[in-house]
């Protein structure tokens, strides 16, 4: 969904309450400013809502699937009920499995561990590295980055054709590029996927924050996210979908709560009956707080309504492609071109500017939170740079001279909670960088750019 007209950005353009949102920081030119935080993609700011939540419910904590006491009970019912939200905010079948877990990394390596013997795994080079690099103990397929949507799905189907079409396959891959913010062609990925006999997990931790995520009306098996980008904090993520493989397989983690009945054998040894529910795959004391809080925010986003939120962040999303266009010297970067529809992560480079100095100068000069580097993301990133991985540049003097290549990049990310005025001022500050220069000087240290005493 799109807002065509100024009068119909104004009834879009509120966010939602975050904690941060009046934090001040000191910079190194004098006085304070409000922060911007503007690295939503690496973690987004809890939702108001969300902490307003769990502080009514802190003082009511209590040990989960323990306890015959009633702070136990109530803590048990509220897990189980958060089980329940999450399910319905990501559509999930009746038979689907919701398990609590980490994070994204986290929940995709239970995934990779829950593999049947031989299953091969087909993932493009341009995922994360959470979903890339936990498939290292089953037969990988590395495809090449695709340049637009339909060869994205052109390639899994030559890749899925010459399988065996009587083993086990997984398909892995982004709802949204967390380096360029591109929506990927997941449904079309999904019914290749489906038509050549393999399963599909979604990766959503860049897509769930920004439009809502439907298991059923995407036909995807798993999706994975992670609460840190969710508006929710506390280390939690969830993996939801088909239940068979997660049965089947030994759990994640051995030990209390994953086990059903555990027995002595006459030669010393156990024997042991692990649960078919979610909770074979989390054992130890669960992160109540973690999940209840994953809860919450899904409600949150449910009642603020995806409409507006998505209306409202494309609002963003144009304000800073727009404004950023008005630099020559900046370069957005992009998989699938600069028509294709992406959420609001957007990764650039500036020519003559090594990218880590960039991003220390935004943030010690104007308070504007950004991230540099390879974003977790190195094949991808290098593809799109052409850059050298074993090359790199000093922040303090440009990394690379007009025409020649940049070695890593800046990233700007939002969402819900963004104020119209940090986006502002961070085209502001990209320009006023670009044509006046750094006003401090510049170190590097332990890898770093910072700013010199």
């Amino acid at each position: 969904m799109s807002v065509s007209t100024a009068a119909a950005d104004q009834t879009v353009c509120a966010p939602l309450p975050v904690l941060g949102r009046d934090v001040t920081v000191p910079l190194v030119t004098g006085g304070e400013v409000a922060y911007a935080a503007l690295d939503y993609a690496a973690s987004a700011p809890a939702l108001q809502r969300v902490w307003d939540d769990v502080a009514a419910y802190a003082p009511y904590y209590g040990s989960v699937h323990r306890g015959a006491g009633y702070l136990s009970q109530l803590s048990t019912d509220l897990f189980e009920n958060a089980r329940g939200t999450v399910a319905a905010f990501l559509g999930c079948r009746a038979d689907d499995q919701v398990v609590f877990t980490r994070s994204t990394t986290d929940s995709l390596n239970l995934l990779a561990r829950a593999l049947p013997a031989d299953c091969q795994v087909f993932v493009f080079e341009t995922e994360h590295h959470a979903s890339l690099l936990p498939w290292q103990d089953a037969r990988v397929s590395f495809l090449d980055a695709p340049r637009t949507p339909r060869q994205a799905v052109e390639t899994l189907e030559r890749a899925l054709a010459d399988r065996d079409p009587h083993g086990p396959a997984l398909v892995c891959v982004t709802g949204a590029s967390n380096v360029t913010g591109e929506l990927w062609p997941v449904r079309e990925l999904a019914a290749a996927a489906h038509a050549h006999g393999a399963r599909i997990v979604l990766d959503a931790a860049q897509l769930a924050p920004h439009h809502p995520v439907d298991l059923r009306e995407l036909d995807v098996d798993w999706v994975a996210f992670s609460g840190h980008k969710l508006y929710a904090p506390f280390g939690s993520g969830v993996l939801a979908g088909r239940a068979d493989w997660l049965r089947a397989a030994e759990p994640y983690l051995a030990g209390g709560g994953a086990s059903r009945k555990v027995t002595r054998r006459t030669d010393g040894g156990v024997d042991v009956e692990w649960h078919e529910s979610a909770a074979r795959h989390e054992a130890g004391s669960p992160n109540v707080i973690g999940a209840y809080s994953i809860a919450s925010a899904c409600k949150a986003l449910t009642e603020a309504g995806w409409d507006t939120l998505v209306a409202r962040e494309q609002h963003l999303v144009r304000t800073v492609r727009e404004g950023l266009a008005e630099v020559p010297e900046v370069r957005i970067l992009s998989l699938f071109g600069d028509d294709a529809p992406r959420v609001g992560v957007l990764s650039f480079v500036v020519e003559g500017w090594n990218s880590s100095h960039f991003a220390a100068a935004l943030s010690a000069e104007y308070g504007i939170g950004v991230r540099d580097g390879l974003f977790c993301a190195h094949p991808l990133v290098r593809t799109l740079l052409g850059s050298d991985p074993q090359t790199q540049g000093e922040c303090g003097a440009p990394e690379a001279a007009p025409g020649e290549k940049s070695l890593n990049a800046i990233r700007v990310s939002f969402g819900a909670g963004t104020p119209d005025e940090h986006v502002a001022r961070f085209v502001s500050a990209v320009k006023e960088l670009v044509r006046d220069g750094a006003k401090w000087r510049y170190r590097t240290e332990d890898g770093r750019c910072v700013p010199a005493v």
